[in-house]
This record gives structure tokens, sequence and C-alpha cells, in this order.
């Protein structure tokens, strides 16, 4: 069994302000606007990531690069160096925190 409800809308309805009139100490009719605005302030931390991002439009991977690695990859040429690997594992290993072992 289906539930119908009428008269509600998704969207929320948009209240409009109009302008105050006030009457100043010479008698004037002085129109103010009453409409507010709202506003956005980042922190510091939220413009540095904003900063990072804008800065990393130029891509950093050399696309060449990888496309000749794929190919060497896809025709079986391609050479690992395995003292580069255990090199950069070791030095990987010691960035990592030591776990107390007591």
């Amino acid at each position: 069994m289906a539930i119908e409800i009428t008269g509600r809308t998704n969207s929320p309805t948009p209240i409009k302000t109009s302008p105050k009139a006030e009457v100043d100490g010479e008698k004037k009719v002085v129109a103010t606007n009453t409409e507010k605005v709202d506003s956005v302030a980042l922190t510091t931390t939220a413009q540095e990531i904003k900063k990072a991002f804008g800065s990393s439009a130029a891509s950093p991977v050399d696309i060449d690069r990888v496309n000749s690695v794929k190919k060497a990859l896809a025709d079986g040429n391609y050479q690992v160096n395995a003292e580069k690997v255990a090199q950069k594992l070791i030095q990987f290993e010691q960035l990592m925190p030591q776990e107390n072992s007591t």
C-alpha cells in the first residue's frame, strides 16, 4: 500500500525581504536593504590544501617514461635492478617507526 503525501515540495521556498524604510532625525525616509549575504572563510590549512591542488595541475608524472616502461613490460624487455630495489627497501625500513619488543 503506497502512501501519498500532497502539498509538499522537495525544494525550499525562497523568502524575499523588501527594503525597510527608516526615518532619520530630519524626517527624511531612508530605504535600507535587509537582504543577508552568506560568506565563507577558509582556514590556513584549507588554503594550503587548495594551493597544493592548484600547483598539482601540472602533472609531475613523466608520461614518456611511463609509456616506455609499459612498452618494455609488454615486450618482456624490462630489466629489474635488484641492487636498486634492495637499497630502496632498506631506506624504507629505516624510515618506519621502530616497535618496542620488550
